[in-house]
């Protein structure tokens, strides 16, 4: 992995795997109940990899165990405003008989490091900690104040990470106008000519919702005309299969004339199947930037064979898109019915920013750099991080965490899923651009 040593600490290149690697065997699974066991491990050793080069880092615990670490890195102009880079250390839970490799062992193998976070997002954690510790060992301060935020709970929503920090301590972030964090800068090769970069400019709102219907208790031998499950297995079979309309949003328009460019052709986001299967893994998150969404995936009522249930409840886990919130609710209640009662279990607002302005040209500058034949372009995220919660404090959020991936690579089906791992050349790579777009920056 790292280089001999030649008596000098480790350049942020040679350290960004072991960084990972020590990251992903802190297990932070995030099981939304407060019962994750490593969130304040994971603060402490971000906290003391920053303290070694001279940095004063602050643990807040918002609730026992639930920890985030926040640092400022002095810039060579206090007079400019500040930047952020976020990155989140819990992850959602996995289970080890699924994998390869053990999920929270860190393997390197097949040229990739193995593990639950490695992509989300326990890489741009390590890439950020590798590029600070090398700034700050060779005393090389960034052109403007650079504030760093490593939080708990963005799987869950963020309640006890980026929401309590902003709620609770904003101060930390005076002077931050921009910021950087997760789901951007990723790599998509057109060909040999041409790879273009997705910058995270904008991510759909969400409603995880509750769906309650109440009916009539019985008798399970009884002929019954109110029961609670079939109208509630009606309504949810309804909205599971419900195509909603697609909506362009400006983000969509300036991703498809971004990637109708770079195929020679113009594309019709009402046709967008043929364009879709030209894109490997990353269909699954352009698909999902074209339309609201409404997944159900809980289902709950009953306790015994032959009793009819008073109640039957499910959950769903919907995503609107911005500027739709209000027609996305009224289709949900079209759809769903007058008997289904809808609540909200979390919700949180649609994001959208412009592609434009000089850290967008930060960014293509330190791509460039590093890979001499991409180009950024902005896209959708079809979820949701802790940019919702910097927004209310008016900070301008892109996702931002830069890899050049192998064109195999179904990159996608990484968040969240079976044999998460991220390859080592891509690791590196993003320590080189990082450092050079926060020079640019």
């Amino acid at each position: 992995m790292s280089e001999p040593s030649t008596g000098r600490a480790a350049s942020g290149q040679d350290e960004v795997v072991d960084l990972t690697r020590d990251l992903i065997r802190i297990d932070t699974s995030n099981y939304g109940d407060h019962s994750g066991p490593g969130e304040r491990a994971a603060a402490e050793y971000v906290a003391e990899k920053l303290a070694e080069v001279g940095l004063e880092p602050r643990i807040f615990e918002s609730h026992p165990g639930r920890a985030s670490v926040v640092a400022r890195v002095e810039g060579e102009d206090r007079s400019r405003p500040g930047l952020l880079i976020h990155g989140h250390t819990d992850v959602v839970p996995a289970n080890a008989a699924d994998w390869t490799h053990d999920p929270f062992s860190g393997e390197v193998a097949d040229g990739c490091v193995w593990g639950r976070g490695a992509v989300d997002m326990k890489d741009m954690d390590a890439m950020t900690l590798a590029v600070v510790r090398d700034r700050l060992r060779d005393g090389r301060k960034p052109p403007r104040d650079l504030v760093l935020a490593f939080l708990a709970d963005e799987e869950a929503g963020g309640t006890w990470g980026a929401r309590h920090l902003v709620d609770n301590h904003a101060d930390l972030f005076e002077g931050v106008t921009e910021a950087i964090g997760e789901v951007g800068g990723f790599s998509f090769t057109v060909n040999e000519k041409l790879r273009l970069y997705l910058v995270e400019t904008a991510q759909k709102g969400m409603h995880w919702m509750k769906l309650t219907v109440a009916g009539t208790a019985g008798h399970g031998s009884m002929i019954h005309r109110d029961n609670a499950i079939t109208e509630l297995s009606e309504a949810v079979g309804r909205l599971g299969r419900y195509e909603f309309p697609i909506r362009v949003t400006k983000t969509l328009r300036h991703f498809l004339d971004e990637l109708g460019d770079a195929l020679g052709t113009e594309l019709d986001p009402e046709n967008m199947d043929e364009t879709l299967a030209k894109l490997g893994g990353m269909a699954k998150l352009i698909g999902a930037s074209l339309k609201n969404t409404a997944n159900p995936t809980q289902l709950g009522a009953g306790y015994k064979v032959n009793v009819i249930p008073g109640e039957a409840t499910a959950h769903v886990d919907g995503r609107f898109l911005p500027g739709y919130e209000e027609e996305f609710l009224a289709d949900l209640d079209r759809i769903l019915g007058p008997r289904v009662r809808r609540e909200d279990v979390h919700a949180d607002k649609a994001l959208e920013t412009g592609f434009d302005g000089a850290l967008v040209d930060a960014m293509q500058t330190a791509l460039g750099a590093e890979d001499p034949i991409a180009k950024a372009v902005p896209y959708m995220l079809s979820a949701g991080t802790d940019a919702k919660s910097f927004d209310d404090l008016g900070i301008r959020c892109f996702g931002f965490a830069p890899l050049r991936l192998p064109a195999d690579l179904d990159f996608a089906g990484m968040f969240h899923g079976v044999d998460e791992r991220v390859p080592v050349d891509a690791l590196r790579f993003g320590v080189r651009v990082l450092d050079r777009f926060i020079d640019a920056s």
